[in-house]
């Protein structure tokens, strides 16, 4: 029941529930208007700003698009360039791998030629070396030769003398000694060297004891090393006897010969450790000699035999020296003459150009025409021209 003033409405009325319900349809709309106007009114309030905003965001939208229109032409640019640069970078890369095939090609072929030039001088090397290895392979059989040689007695008695006679014959003239002298007692030495009294006539003998060097060298125990150096005495104190019996004579040869040892390590050998076999030699007046030692004692002999022929012909030097002051007096005389000679040729010159140059002035005062008395010549004296 609704109660409006004094009037009471059922709800149940049709009517009552119409007219409600159109009411409430009415204030609905009323309702609905006034918001919509509102909603209009607040709509007009934003547009503004919106439309301001809108306008800012066309200009925007128009910005980006001169932005994106510039960046577009930035981009050909970039892009124009970027093909320049690229078209640059290909040419370059070209030229660079056209220079560096052509270096390369060069390189090739230059590490050929070197390598073909390394090859050739290869080649020759390897030849060397065979030849090399050809003189090594003689050398071994001249080696075994000269074994061969050494091992029997008389071949190395000959192998001896063969090198004494090369040494001696280039230390000394020919004629200042003889090998294979034989000498009154009927022996025959190596080497016999003209010496002048004194010390005489020197006797050379080639010994090699070769056997009892080489069982020195091979002992490997005491026993043997002992043997061995016996062996070595005894055969080195045969040596001194035998050349201090045969080569050392009165009257015939010098007071002492020399022992050669065709061998530096013998000769070695014997000073180092056998000293006293060396002094028997002093002793027994024979000297042990090696081929250096034999070569400085045969260029001792050469001097020797120097002053000696220097001596000898002293006569002939002196006739020589007196003839020669001879012919230097006769030459100071001549020379004397001629510088006499040429004094007086001197004197006949000036006298002749003293006389020329009067002829000259008198040639000249006729030719002047110059008839007035001539003057008297301070010189009275006329000198001929024929003076």
């Amino acid at each position: 029941m609704i109660t409006i003033g004094t009037q009471s409405y059922s709800l149940s009325d049709p009517v009552v529930m119409a007219s409600l319900i159109g009411f409430l349809i009415l204030a609905l709309v009323v309702w609905l208007l006034i918001s919509t106007a509102r909603a209009a009114a607040r709509a007009a309030r934003l547009a503004g700003p919106l439309a301001q905003q809108m306008g800012q965001m066309q200009a925007h939208v128009q910005g980006l698009g001169e932005g994106q229109q510039q960046l577009a032409g930035g981009l050909n640019h970039v892009a124009e360039l970027q093909a320049a640069a690229q078209t640059n970078m290909l040419n370059l890369m070209e030229q660079r791998l056209a220079h560096v095939s052509q270096q390369m090609n060069e390189n090739l072929h230059g590490s050929a030629r070197r390598t073909a030039q390394s090859l050739g001088d290869l080649q020759q090397r390897l030849q060397a070396i065979d030849k090399a290895q050809a003189n090594i392979t003689k050398l071994s059989g001249d080696v075994l030769s000269l074994q061969d040689i050494l091992s029997n007695k008389q071949t190395r008695g000959a192998f001896g003398e063969i090198q004494l006679h090369d040494i001696v014959s280039k230390a000394l003239p020919r004629d200042s000694y003889t090998l294979q002298h034989t000498l009154s007692n009927g022996r025959r030495a190596d080497c016999l060297i003209h010496l002048p009294n004194p010390p005489g006539p020197i006797c050379i003998d080639s010994k090699f004891p070769l056997e009892a060097y080489e069982a020195l060298r091979r002992a490997a125990t005491d026993w043997e090393l002992n043997e061995a150096a016996k062996f070595l005495r005894v055969s080195v104190k045969k040596h001194i006897r035998d050349i201090s019996e045969k080569y050392i004579l009165d009257g015939e040869t010098a007071d002492g010969a020399l022992m050669f040892l065709p061998s530096e390590a013998v000769y070695a050998e014997l000073h180092a450790n056998f000293p006293e076999l060396v002094r028997e030699g002093f002793a027994a007046r024979v000297w042990i000699v090696s081929p250096t030692t034999c070569m400085a004692t045969l260029n001792t002999m050469r001097a020797i035999l120097k002053d000696a022929r220097m001596r000898e012909q002293a006569g002939a030097i002196r006739r020589e020296l007196s003839l020669l002051f001879a012919d230097v007096e006769r030459l100071g005389v001549r020379v004397e003459n001629l510088d006499r000679h040429f004094g007086q040729a001197a004197k006949d010159v000036a006298d002749i150009k003293i006389s020329a140059d009067k002829a000259g002035r008198r040639a000249r005062r006729l030719d002047n025409f110059d008839f007035e008395e001539l003057a008297p010549d301070t010189d009275p004296k006329i000198v001929p021209i024929g003076e």
